[in-house]
Order: structure tokens, then sequence, then C-alpha cells
């Protein structure tokens, strides 16, 4: 999971802090801030938000419910990289730093989650600047599905709805391509089948396909369901859409 802690440390991490709601909009953390306090998201969809140099707010990864975010300025007490914006309605533990470090301090499952969560959120950002080096478009939106569909997705009949609303200015952003190019490759993959888009809603139609057009790099887990096994089934490489 990109920035997720596990069932048991959540439900451990809110006995502190007090309880927050947000309305769509909202924003709980501002980038160049200090870092006085960590958020445990749980319920609704949060955006991480970055200013370009062109003072453009560009889209850096997504959040939802069983996320933990403003960890890192806690950490090291520098100012927040990043702005996290409430997509819609939310709930979260606000935890003030003092009282997020030492819980830390003296439950060592809880640390060690933590430090998952965060390991977790940098392999994702590693793995966008390989992808923007080294694959092409049709593969970098492969993946960033993929993942997403990993950590955020929900079973629907025999495909994977992914439950984040992005635009395809947003998806190219997170894909580090021109919004043409991935309009062209989102089409592609409608003709082929492999996913149906909507108004700001992505449903994967065939897993098996998108997770070769990924590639071997990606282990593609879409999100376990009473209903479907937690691992995609192996598949042959396709040809890429053209």
């Amino acid at each position: 999971m990109l920035g997720t802690l596990d069932a048991g440390t959540r439900e451990r991490f809110t006995a502190l802090g007090r309880p927050v709601r947000f309305s769509g909009g909202e924003r709980l953390l501002r980038e160049g801030e200090p870092g006085t306090e960590v958020y445990l998201l749980l319920q609704g969809w949060f955006k991480v938000l970055a200013t370009m140099d062109d003072s453009r707010e560009a889209l850096l990864a997504v959040r939802a419910g069983g996320d933990i975010v403003g960890e890192l300025a806690c950490f090291d007490t520098q100012p927040r990289s990043a702005t996290v914006l409430a997509v819609g309605k939310g709930a979260a533990r606000l935890i003030g730093r003092q009282e997020f470090l030492g819980f830390l301090s003296v439950d060592e499952g809880a640390t060690q989650a933590v430090m998952r969560a965060v390991g977790g959120k940098l392999r994702w950002a590693t793995r966008r600047r390989q992808d923007f080096g080294g694959s092409d478009v049709h593969t970098r939106v492969a993946r960033v599905l993929v993942e997403l569909a990993r950590s955020y997705g929900r079973r629907e009949g025999d495909g994977v709805a992914i439950g984040v609303t992005l635009s395809q200015p947003e998806l190219a952003t997170l894909v580090g391509a021109s919004e043409p190019s991935v309009h062209r490759v989102l089409r592609a993959l409608r003709q082929h089948q492999v996913i149906d888009t909507g108004y700001r809603r992505i449903f994967i139609r065939d897993t098996a396909q998108l997770d070769g057009i990924a590639g071997p790099d990606v282990t593609a887990l879409i999100a376990p369901s009473p209903q479907a096994p937690a691992t995609l089934p192996p598949s042959r490489r396709p040809p890429r859409p053209t």
C-alpha cells in the first residue's frame, strides 16, 4: 500500500488525538507550514499537492482512509513539502506531534507500521522518477492505474473500480506526460476493452491485460474482497495498444 497502516495499528492510533471532519476543498495540511501534527485518515479521499515553478499546484499522490499524512514534517521538524486537500467529505484523527512521537517511542509495532507506510510512499515516488526517465507513456499509465487499483481499488463484478476521482490532467501529472498523450493511451485502452472511463472515473475491465502492459516490475495485487483473490492470475505480456 502507498501509505496505509494495518488495521491493528489504526485501531491503536484512534485512541490518540481528537476526531475531525472535513468538507470538499478543505486543506488539512499546507505546504511550507511547520509540522505540528499528523492526521490518521479514516474516511474520504484526499489529494497531495505541491506548488510548481509556475505557481500551479500539481497532484503528487492520493490518500484515503487508513493512510497517515503529515508524519515526515513531525519527524524532521522541517516545513511541510506538500498540501493535503480533502476531495469531498472526510473524517480523520488529528494527533499532535509530541503525542505522536511519544506513542511511537513506547509502541514498537506502531513504529514499524509507520515506517512501512513511509517506505511505501518513498517507493511510489522512486518508481515515478524511474518511469519518467525510462518507460513509454503506455507503460507509465498502466503502472499508475495498477498501483492505484492495488491500494484504493474495489471489486465490482469481474473488474476493479479505482475509487479515486481523477481528471485526465491530474492523471497526466501522476504519469509525468502531457494530457494529449495520456488521452490517447486511455482511448487505446478503451478500444482494447482494458478499461472503461467516465467523468473522473476509471474502471479496469481486464486486470490481467493491464498488468501485462505495466510490465514485470509491478506486482499487480488488487485490493482483496471476500469474493475475489488478492492476486491477479499470471498473464503473458500482450502487444501494447497503438
